[in-house]
């Protein structure tokens, strides 16, 4: 299997595991949102998925915490693109 594929799977798992805990709340109303917005169930999952490896990805490139306000703020700026 495609390591890409291994990475986005996981990320729609968390994303997944985020919208089933409510947890942060967040997740559901950004979800929520974008399908308000005319997205589709699985282009919202993905959209959401690429905020958490925004956030996975500064994570691990500055070994700091991670930082929900920052992730918050990602998920408040979809669909553009996470900063």
């Amino acid at each position: 299997m495609d390591p890409r594929e291994i990475l986005k799977d996981q990320f729609l798992q968390i994303v997944d595991a985020q919208l089933k805990n409510n947890d942060p709340a967040h997740t559901r109303v950004t979800f929520e949102r974008l399908q308000a917005a005319g997205y589709n169930q699985e282009t919202a999952r993905l959209m959401v998925a690429q905020c958490v490896a925004a956030e996975v990805r500064q994570v691990m490139s500055s070994s700091a915490p991670l930082y929900e306000d920052r992730y918050i703020q990602n998920l408040d700026r979809l669909p553009e693109p996470p900063a």
